[in-house]
């Protein structure tokens, strides 16, 4: 009798523990966040892009394209995010210094600190936010950038799905000489020019609907490292970065047509 009594209270036991593992992996979020990617105010760039990001769980795909940038540069691009930041993109009243241009520090407040570095391959967390050889280079100016299997915390992931992630390019040209160069220092490092660090282009990312992931799942950047001759100007300033439905049919039809194209 007491073992029948006993297996009658397991099985539901057991019932349950299933039901409630099901429930857990169902909960698992799932969305996008998408935007348009616009000039930073005051810092000279002519400009445009947009951004998508999946978000499967914890682990993120990520796209954007932009145009207008410093060619055959590098640019560091992160998703940026901040508990205490506004979760915007700076406007002309971040220039607390009045110096006429937007430095990285003065954006912080509005965009966060580094959450994502988007490296085309290895390392993507705020440790790698100024790894040259590791983020795309704007040959002709522009950047096409995917990439995906990118592992993130599930708070990272509902800020993103909340619709309080930016995306920032970094990278600027504001005397024209097609270098990272000038007298201005960098806020992030006084031995680099300000046009290796400061911020070009940014968007807040909003949530929408999930839409169909890029195929075949993983993608990346071109990895191209043309450029890095101004690599040696920017790489200093990593750890001081640290502290401091349109547009988805859009993406989405570009990486069917990649696709079928390949």
């Amino acid at each position: 009798m007491k073992a029948r009594t006993r297996a009658a209270l397991v099985a539901p036991a057991l019932s349950l523990a299933g039901l409630l593992a099901v429930t857990g992996s169902a909960s698992a979020a799932e969305g996008t966040a998408s935007g348009d990617l616009t000039p930073v105010p005051l810092n000279g760039v002519d400009g445009s892009g947009d951004a998508m990001v999946w978000v499967d769980g914890t682990t993120l795909t990520v796209e954007f394209a932009a145009s207008g940038l410093l060619a055959g540069s590098p640019h560091a691009a992160h998703l940026h995010y901040g508990e205490d930041a506004a979760n915007q993109c700076p406007t002309e009243a971040d220039d607390a210094d009045g110096s006429g241009t937007i430095t990285t520090t003065e954006g912080v407040p509005s965009y966060g600190s580094v959450q994502v570095s988007l490296t085309t391959e290895g390392d993507t967390s705020g440790d790698s936010a100024l790894a040259v050889d590791r983020f795309d280079t704007a040959e002709g100016g522009n950047i096409d950038y995917q990439r995906g299997e990118i592992e993130v915390s599930q708070d990272l992931a509902d800020d993103i799905l909340a619709g309080d992630v930016a995306l920032v390019v970094h990278g600027v040209d504001y005397d024209g000489s097609g270098a990272y160069d000038g007298d201005t220092e960098s806020d992030l490092d006084p031995s680099l020019p300000a046009e290796a660090t400061d911020p070009a282009l940014c968007g807040i990312l909003s949530a929408g609907q999930m839409d169909e992931m890029p195929a075949g799942g993983v993608q990346t950047g071109t990895g191209s490292t043309a450029g890095t001759e101004n690599a040696g100007l920017i790489a200093g300033g990593g750890v001081a970065l640290l502290a401091g439905g349109g547009l988805a049919a859009g993406l989405v039809a570009r990486r069917r047509r990649a696709d079928q194209e390949s």
